[in-house]
C-alpha cells in the first residue's frame, strides 16, 4: 500500500560552498533568556552565573525555517517581534546518552544568524495564564535563516557582535561571550532531554532590544565577520 499523499521534501538551507552543497533541516531548538539584558527587558531576573539551574528550551517546526528575503506577517497576531540570534548547525549524530561539553563541538558543521520570530501578544497571554505558549512560538515561517558558514570558516566565535537593524536603524546589538550558557553548554544540555542528530538546529538566545515588526519593514541581520541576513515583512 502506498503513501497517501507525498511526503514533504525537508527544509534545505544554503550553505557556503563552491559545490552548492546544502543542509537537511530535522529539527529546530531554541533557546529562551540567555542573554542577561533580554531576561531583565522580559521581565524575568537572568541567571546567576555560579547558579544558572537549566536553560529554557523550546521548539520549532522544521518548516518554520525561511531560507528567503521575504518573511510572511503570520496570522494570529498584531505584535510581531523580532529576536536576532546565533544559528548553530549539527553535521554529525551525537553518541547515545548524555554529551560531555567537550565533545559538543565536534558536532557543529557550521553556523549562521537568523530571527526567532515571536506572536508576543500570543506568548504573553499564554504566559499569564499559566499556559505553554508554543503558539507564539512554533508557527509558520518563524524562523527566518542565512545561509550557513562552515564551522571552520568561523572558528573562534570568541566575542563577535550580534546585531539587528530595521529600516536602517540598530535595534539589537549583543556580543557571543555574554552568552549565560555557551553552544558546548547548550548542546549538553540539549542531550539530556534529546537525541541530537545532524540535520538540528539551535537558535542560541537574543539580546535585548526585542521590538515589532510591521508589514513593509526590511531587516537585516549580522554575524559580525561571518555572515549578514537581508529581507522584508511581507502582507501575510
Amino acid at each position: 500500500m502506498g503513501d497517501l499523499f507525498a511526503a514533504p521534501q525537508p527544509v534545505r538551507v544554503p550553505v557556503r560552498s563552491p559545490d552548492g552543497a546544502t543542509f537537511p533541516v530535522r529539527r529546530v531548538f531554541c533557546v529562551g533568556r540567555n542573554f542577561a539584558d533580554h531576561a531583565r527587558e522580559m521581565g524575568a531576573s537572568p541567571a546567576d552565573p555560579a547558579a544558572r539551574g537549566r536553560p529554557v528550551l523550546f521548539c520549532k517546526p522544521a518548516d518554520a525555517v525561511v531560507t528567503g528575503d521575504e518573511v510572511p506577517y503570520p496570522r494570529g497576531t498584531t505584535d510581531l517581534h523580532h529576536e536576532v540570534e546565533l544559528v548553530v548547525a549539527l553535521g554529525t549524530d551525537a553518541p547515545d546518552g548524555v554529551l560531555d561539553p567537550a565533545d559538543a563541538e565536534s558536532l557543529v558543521i557550521a553556523y549562521g544568524v537568523g530571527l526567532d520570530l515571536t506572536r508576543r501578544d500570543l506568548q504573553s497571554a499564554a504566559k499569564a495564564n499559566g499556559l505553554p505558549w508554543d503558539t507564539g512560538k512554533a508557527f509558520d515561517h518563524s524562523a527566518p535563516l542565512s545561509e550557513l558558514v562552515p564551522a571552520g570558516e568561523v572558528d573562534p566565535l570568541g566575542g563577535r557582535m550580534l546585531s539587528l537593524r530595521v529600516n536602517g536603524e540598530l535595534r539589537q546589538q549583543g556580543r557571543l561571550d555574554d552568552l549565560i550558557w555557551s553552544v558546548p553548554e547548550i548542546l549538553h544540555e540539549l542531550s539530556r532531554l534529546f537525541a541530537l542528530k545532524a540535520g538540528d538546529l539551535v537558535f542560541m538566545g537574543t539580546p535585548a532590544g526585542v521590538a515589532a515588526l510591521q508589514p513593509g519593514d526590511r531587516f537585516a541581520a549580522s554575524l559580525e565577520g561571518v555572515v549578514e541576513f537581508t529581507g522584508r515583512v511581507v502582507p501575510g
